[in-house]
């Protein structure tokens, strides 16, 4: 492990070649970057019901193939990549890039890249497919709202490597990792490569950052991870249309993981690795925009109707959105009181204990530089709101597009339903710190505490998500079987009943069994 790699950050050349936005390229452009870029292969990359991209290598031998395969995609099993949902008789479908998508590999510059579509025989998006359930339920809030769903994800991740003598010379104390630098951060070089690349690739990102959890040395039955450290990060992007923010995720930890195989690391964005360290969450930001603009604050700088109207349909459907958010019985470990991660539904202003945080949007105060900076004589109007609304609850075992296109539908329920949405949110907000004030939390319902618990919320409400044949129903009894399979129902009761090295290594056992979900 900790095989060195020479670091090369270069300028995405297929951005600089075309000279235009992603959102505009064209088949015709393609081919061009084919032919001056030298491309010898395309790559297409999908997501199946795993979660994980997928990926199809696709030798090129001419400009007359390369044009085929923008056109018409190709063939790939979907019986293998939906088991239990495509019977092998009627297996076929095609995968077809999406042009705005391309990039060229970071691992391979002689390929270019795309995220693909899942269409059926008959010409049309296969509605089963995760990222077409999303796709629907985008054109659908759209068509019936005017309104856009626009999104972005915090993306946590540890990556574990052996220690060395400059950890125990210079340690991070527990919980203590958030945005520390060298010589505290070890691998620095690791994460700017990662967040170089993963711009490179989306054009999406924001910043990367060390974040909280930090594990000296870790504990584990798993002689690969047993003594080794472990150090966290996050990744966040800017606000994109929704199915194009699942993308960037998606891409964003297939990234990840290579490069840290790569360096001989391990990547994992598990809930939680230890009792004691933080956990990794997937928290998601939303905002509302109508005719091309943010709509989440009105005239006066006040939060806005239509987005109080969403924080009612998030929190009125939440305990269902786990089911696709929070899959793994160590999700729920992860949502316990005093680790930043919520536990009751509800929501607030810049508070990190409610499961719905409305975060600071530079919504008052006008150019903040010249608090800072008292001669600086220019004045900046920035265009239009930033402001969003996030929700705390989904973490790294999220199936993202099922989890963004459940999102998109309390959303709809929510603009067609504005005096309960506005009802439920005007119920449900809080003031300060509710793991502080016992008699508050005492009035407020609680999140779902297991796998099972998400799935029987999942099997009430089935009929809202299945209306207008959003999600098929195959498609929420695949996710209700995989949540019950987890046997978790008595999970956190039995945890409580042990004491000592029993309960520490059946903690552990549960924590770190699955660290490659999706």
């Amino acid at each position: 492990m900790g095989k060195k790699l020479e670091r090369v950050v270069t300028a995405d050349p297929l951005r600089t070649l075309l000279a235009k936005e992603p959102e505009l390229y064209t088949r015709r452009d393609l081919l061009r970057a084919v032919r001056e870029l030298g491309i010898e292969n395309f790559t297409f990359h999908y997501v199946g019901l795993e979660g994980r991209i997928s990926s199809l290598r696709l030798p090129l031998n001419g400009l007359q193939l390369a044009e085929r395969l923008l056109a018409l995609g190709e063939r790939v099993d979907g019986s293998s990549l939906f088991k239990g949902l495509v019977d092998a008789s009627v297996s076929d479908l095609y995968v077809v890039p999406r042009y705005s998508s391309a990039f060229i590999n970071p691992f391979d510059p002689k390929s270019l890249d795309f995220v693909c579509r899942f269409v059926n025989a008959e010409g049309e998006l296969a509605t089963f497919a995760p990222d077409g359930i999303l796709l629907k339920s985008k054109e659908q809030l759209e068509r019936e709202s005017g309104c856009e769903l626009w999104a972005m994800g915090e993306l946590e991740f540890y990556l574990i490597y052996p220690t060395s003598l400059l950890s125990e010379l210079y340690p991070v104390r527990s919980q203590g990792g958030y945005h520390i630098s060298e010589p505290f951060l070890k691998h620095r070089q690791v994460l700017e490569e990662i967040a170089d690349t993963v711009q490179r690739v989306t054009g999406a990102l924001k910043y990367a950052h060390a974040e909280v959890g930090h594990i000296n040395k870790l504990a584990s039955k798993n002689r690969a991870l047993h003594g080794q450290e472990a150090e966290q990060f996050e990744l966040e992007f800017y606000p994109r249309p929704i199915d194009r923010a699942a993308d960037d995720l998606c891409l964003a930890r297939w990234l990840v993981r290579t490069i840290a195989a790569r360096h001989g690391f391990l990547a994992t964005f598990t809930p939680k690795l230890t009792e004691e360290a933080a956990g990794s969450g997937l928290h998601i930001h939303l905002e509302l925009r109508r005719e091309g603009r943010n709509i989440m604050l009105d005239e006066a700088g006040q939060l806005s109707s239509p987005a109080r109207q969403l924080i009612g349909g998030l929190l009125r459907y939440v305990p269902t959105l786990t089911a696709f958010g929070n899959t793994q019985a160590a999700s729920y470990l992860r949502l316990v009181p005093d680790h930043e991660a919520p536990t009751k539904i509800c929501w607030s202003f810049s508070n990190r204990s409610s499961l719905v945080r409305v975060p600071l949007g530079w919504s008052k105060g006008g150019d903040l530089s010249r608090v800072v900076n008292p001669h600086e004589e220019g004045r900046y109007l920035p265009a239009e709101s930033r402001q969003t609304v996030e929700l705390r609850s989904p973490d790294g075992s999220a199936q993202i597009y099922l989890l963004l296109a459940g999102v998109m539908t309390a959303v709809k329920w929510a603009l067609n339903h504005p005096q309960e949405a506005l009802e439920v949110a005007q119920k449900t907000e809080v003031q300060g710190n509710i793991f502080h004030d016992p008699q508050l939390a005492a009035t407020l319902t609680d999140l779902p505490r297991s796998c099972w618990e998400g799935a029987q919320y999942l099997e009430r409400d089935r009929a809202f998500y299945e209306e207008d044949g959003l999600f098929p129903p195959f498609v929420i009894d695949y996710v209700l079987k995989a949540l019950r399979r987890e046997d978790d129902a008595h999970l956190q009761e039995r945890l409580s009943t042990l004491v000592g090295e029993k309960r520490r290594q059946e903690y552990l056992e549960v924590l770190q069994r699955d660290l490659h979900r999706s």
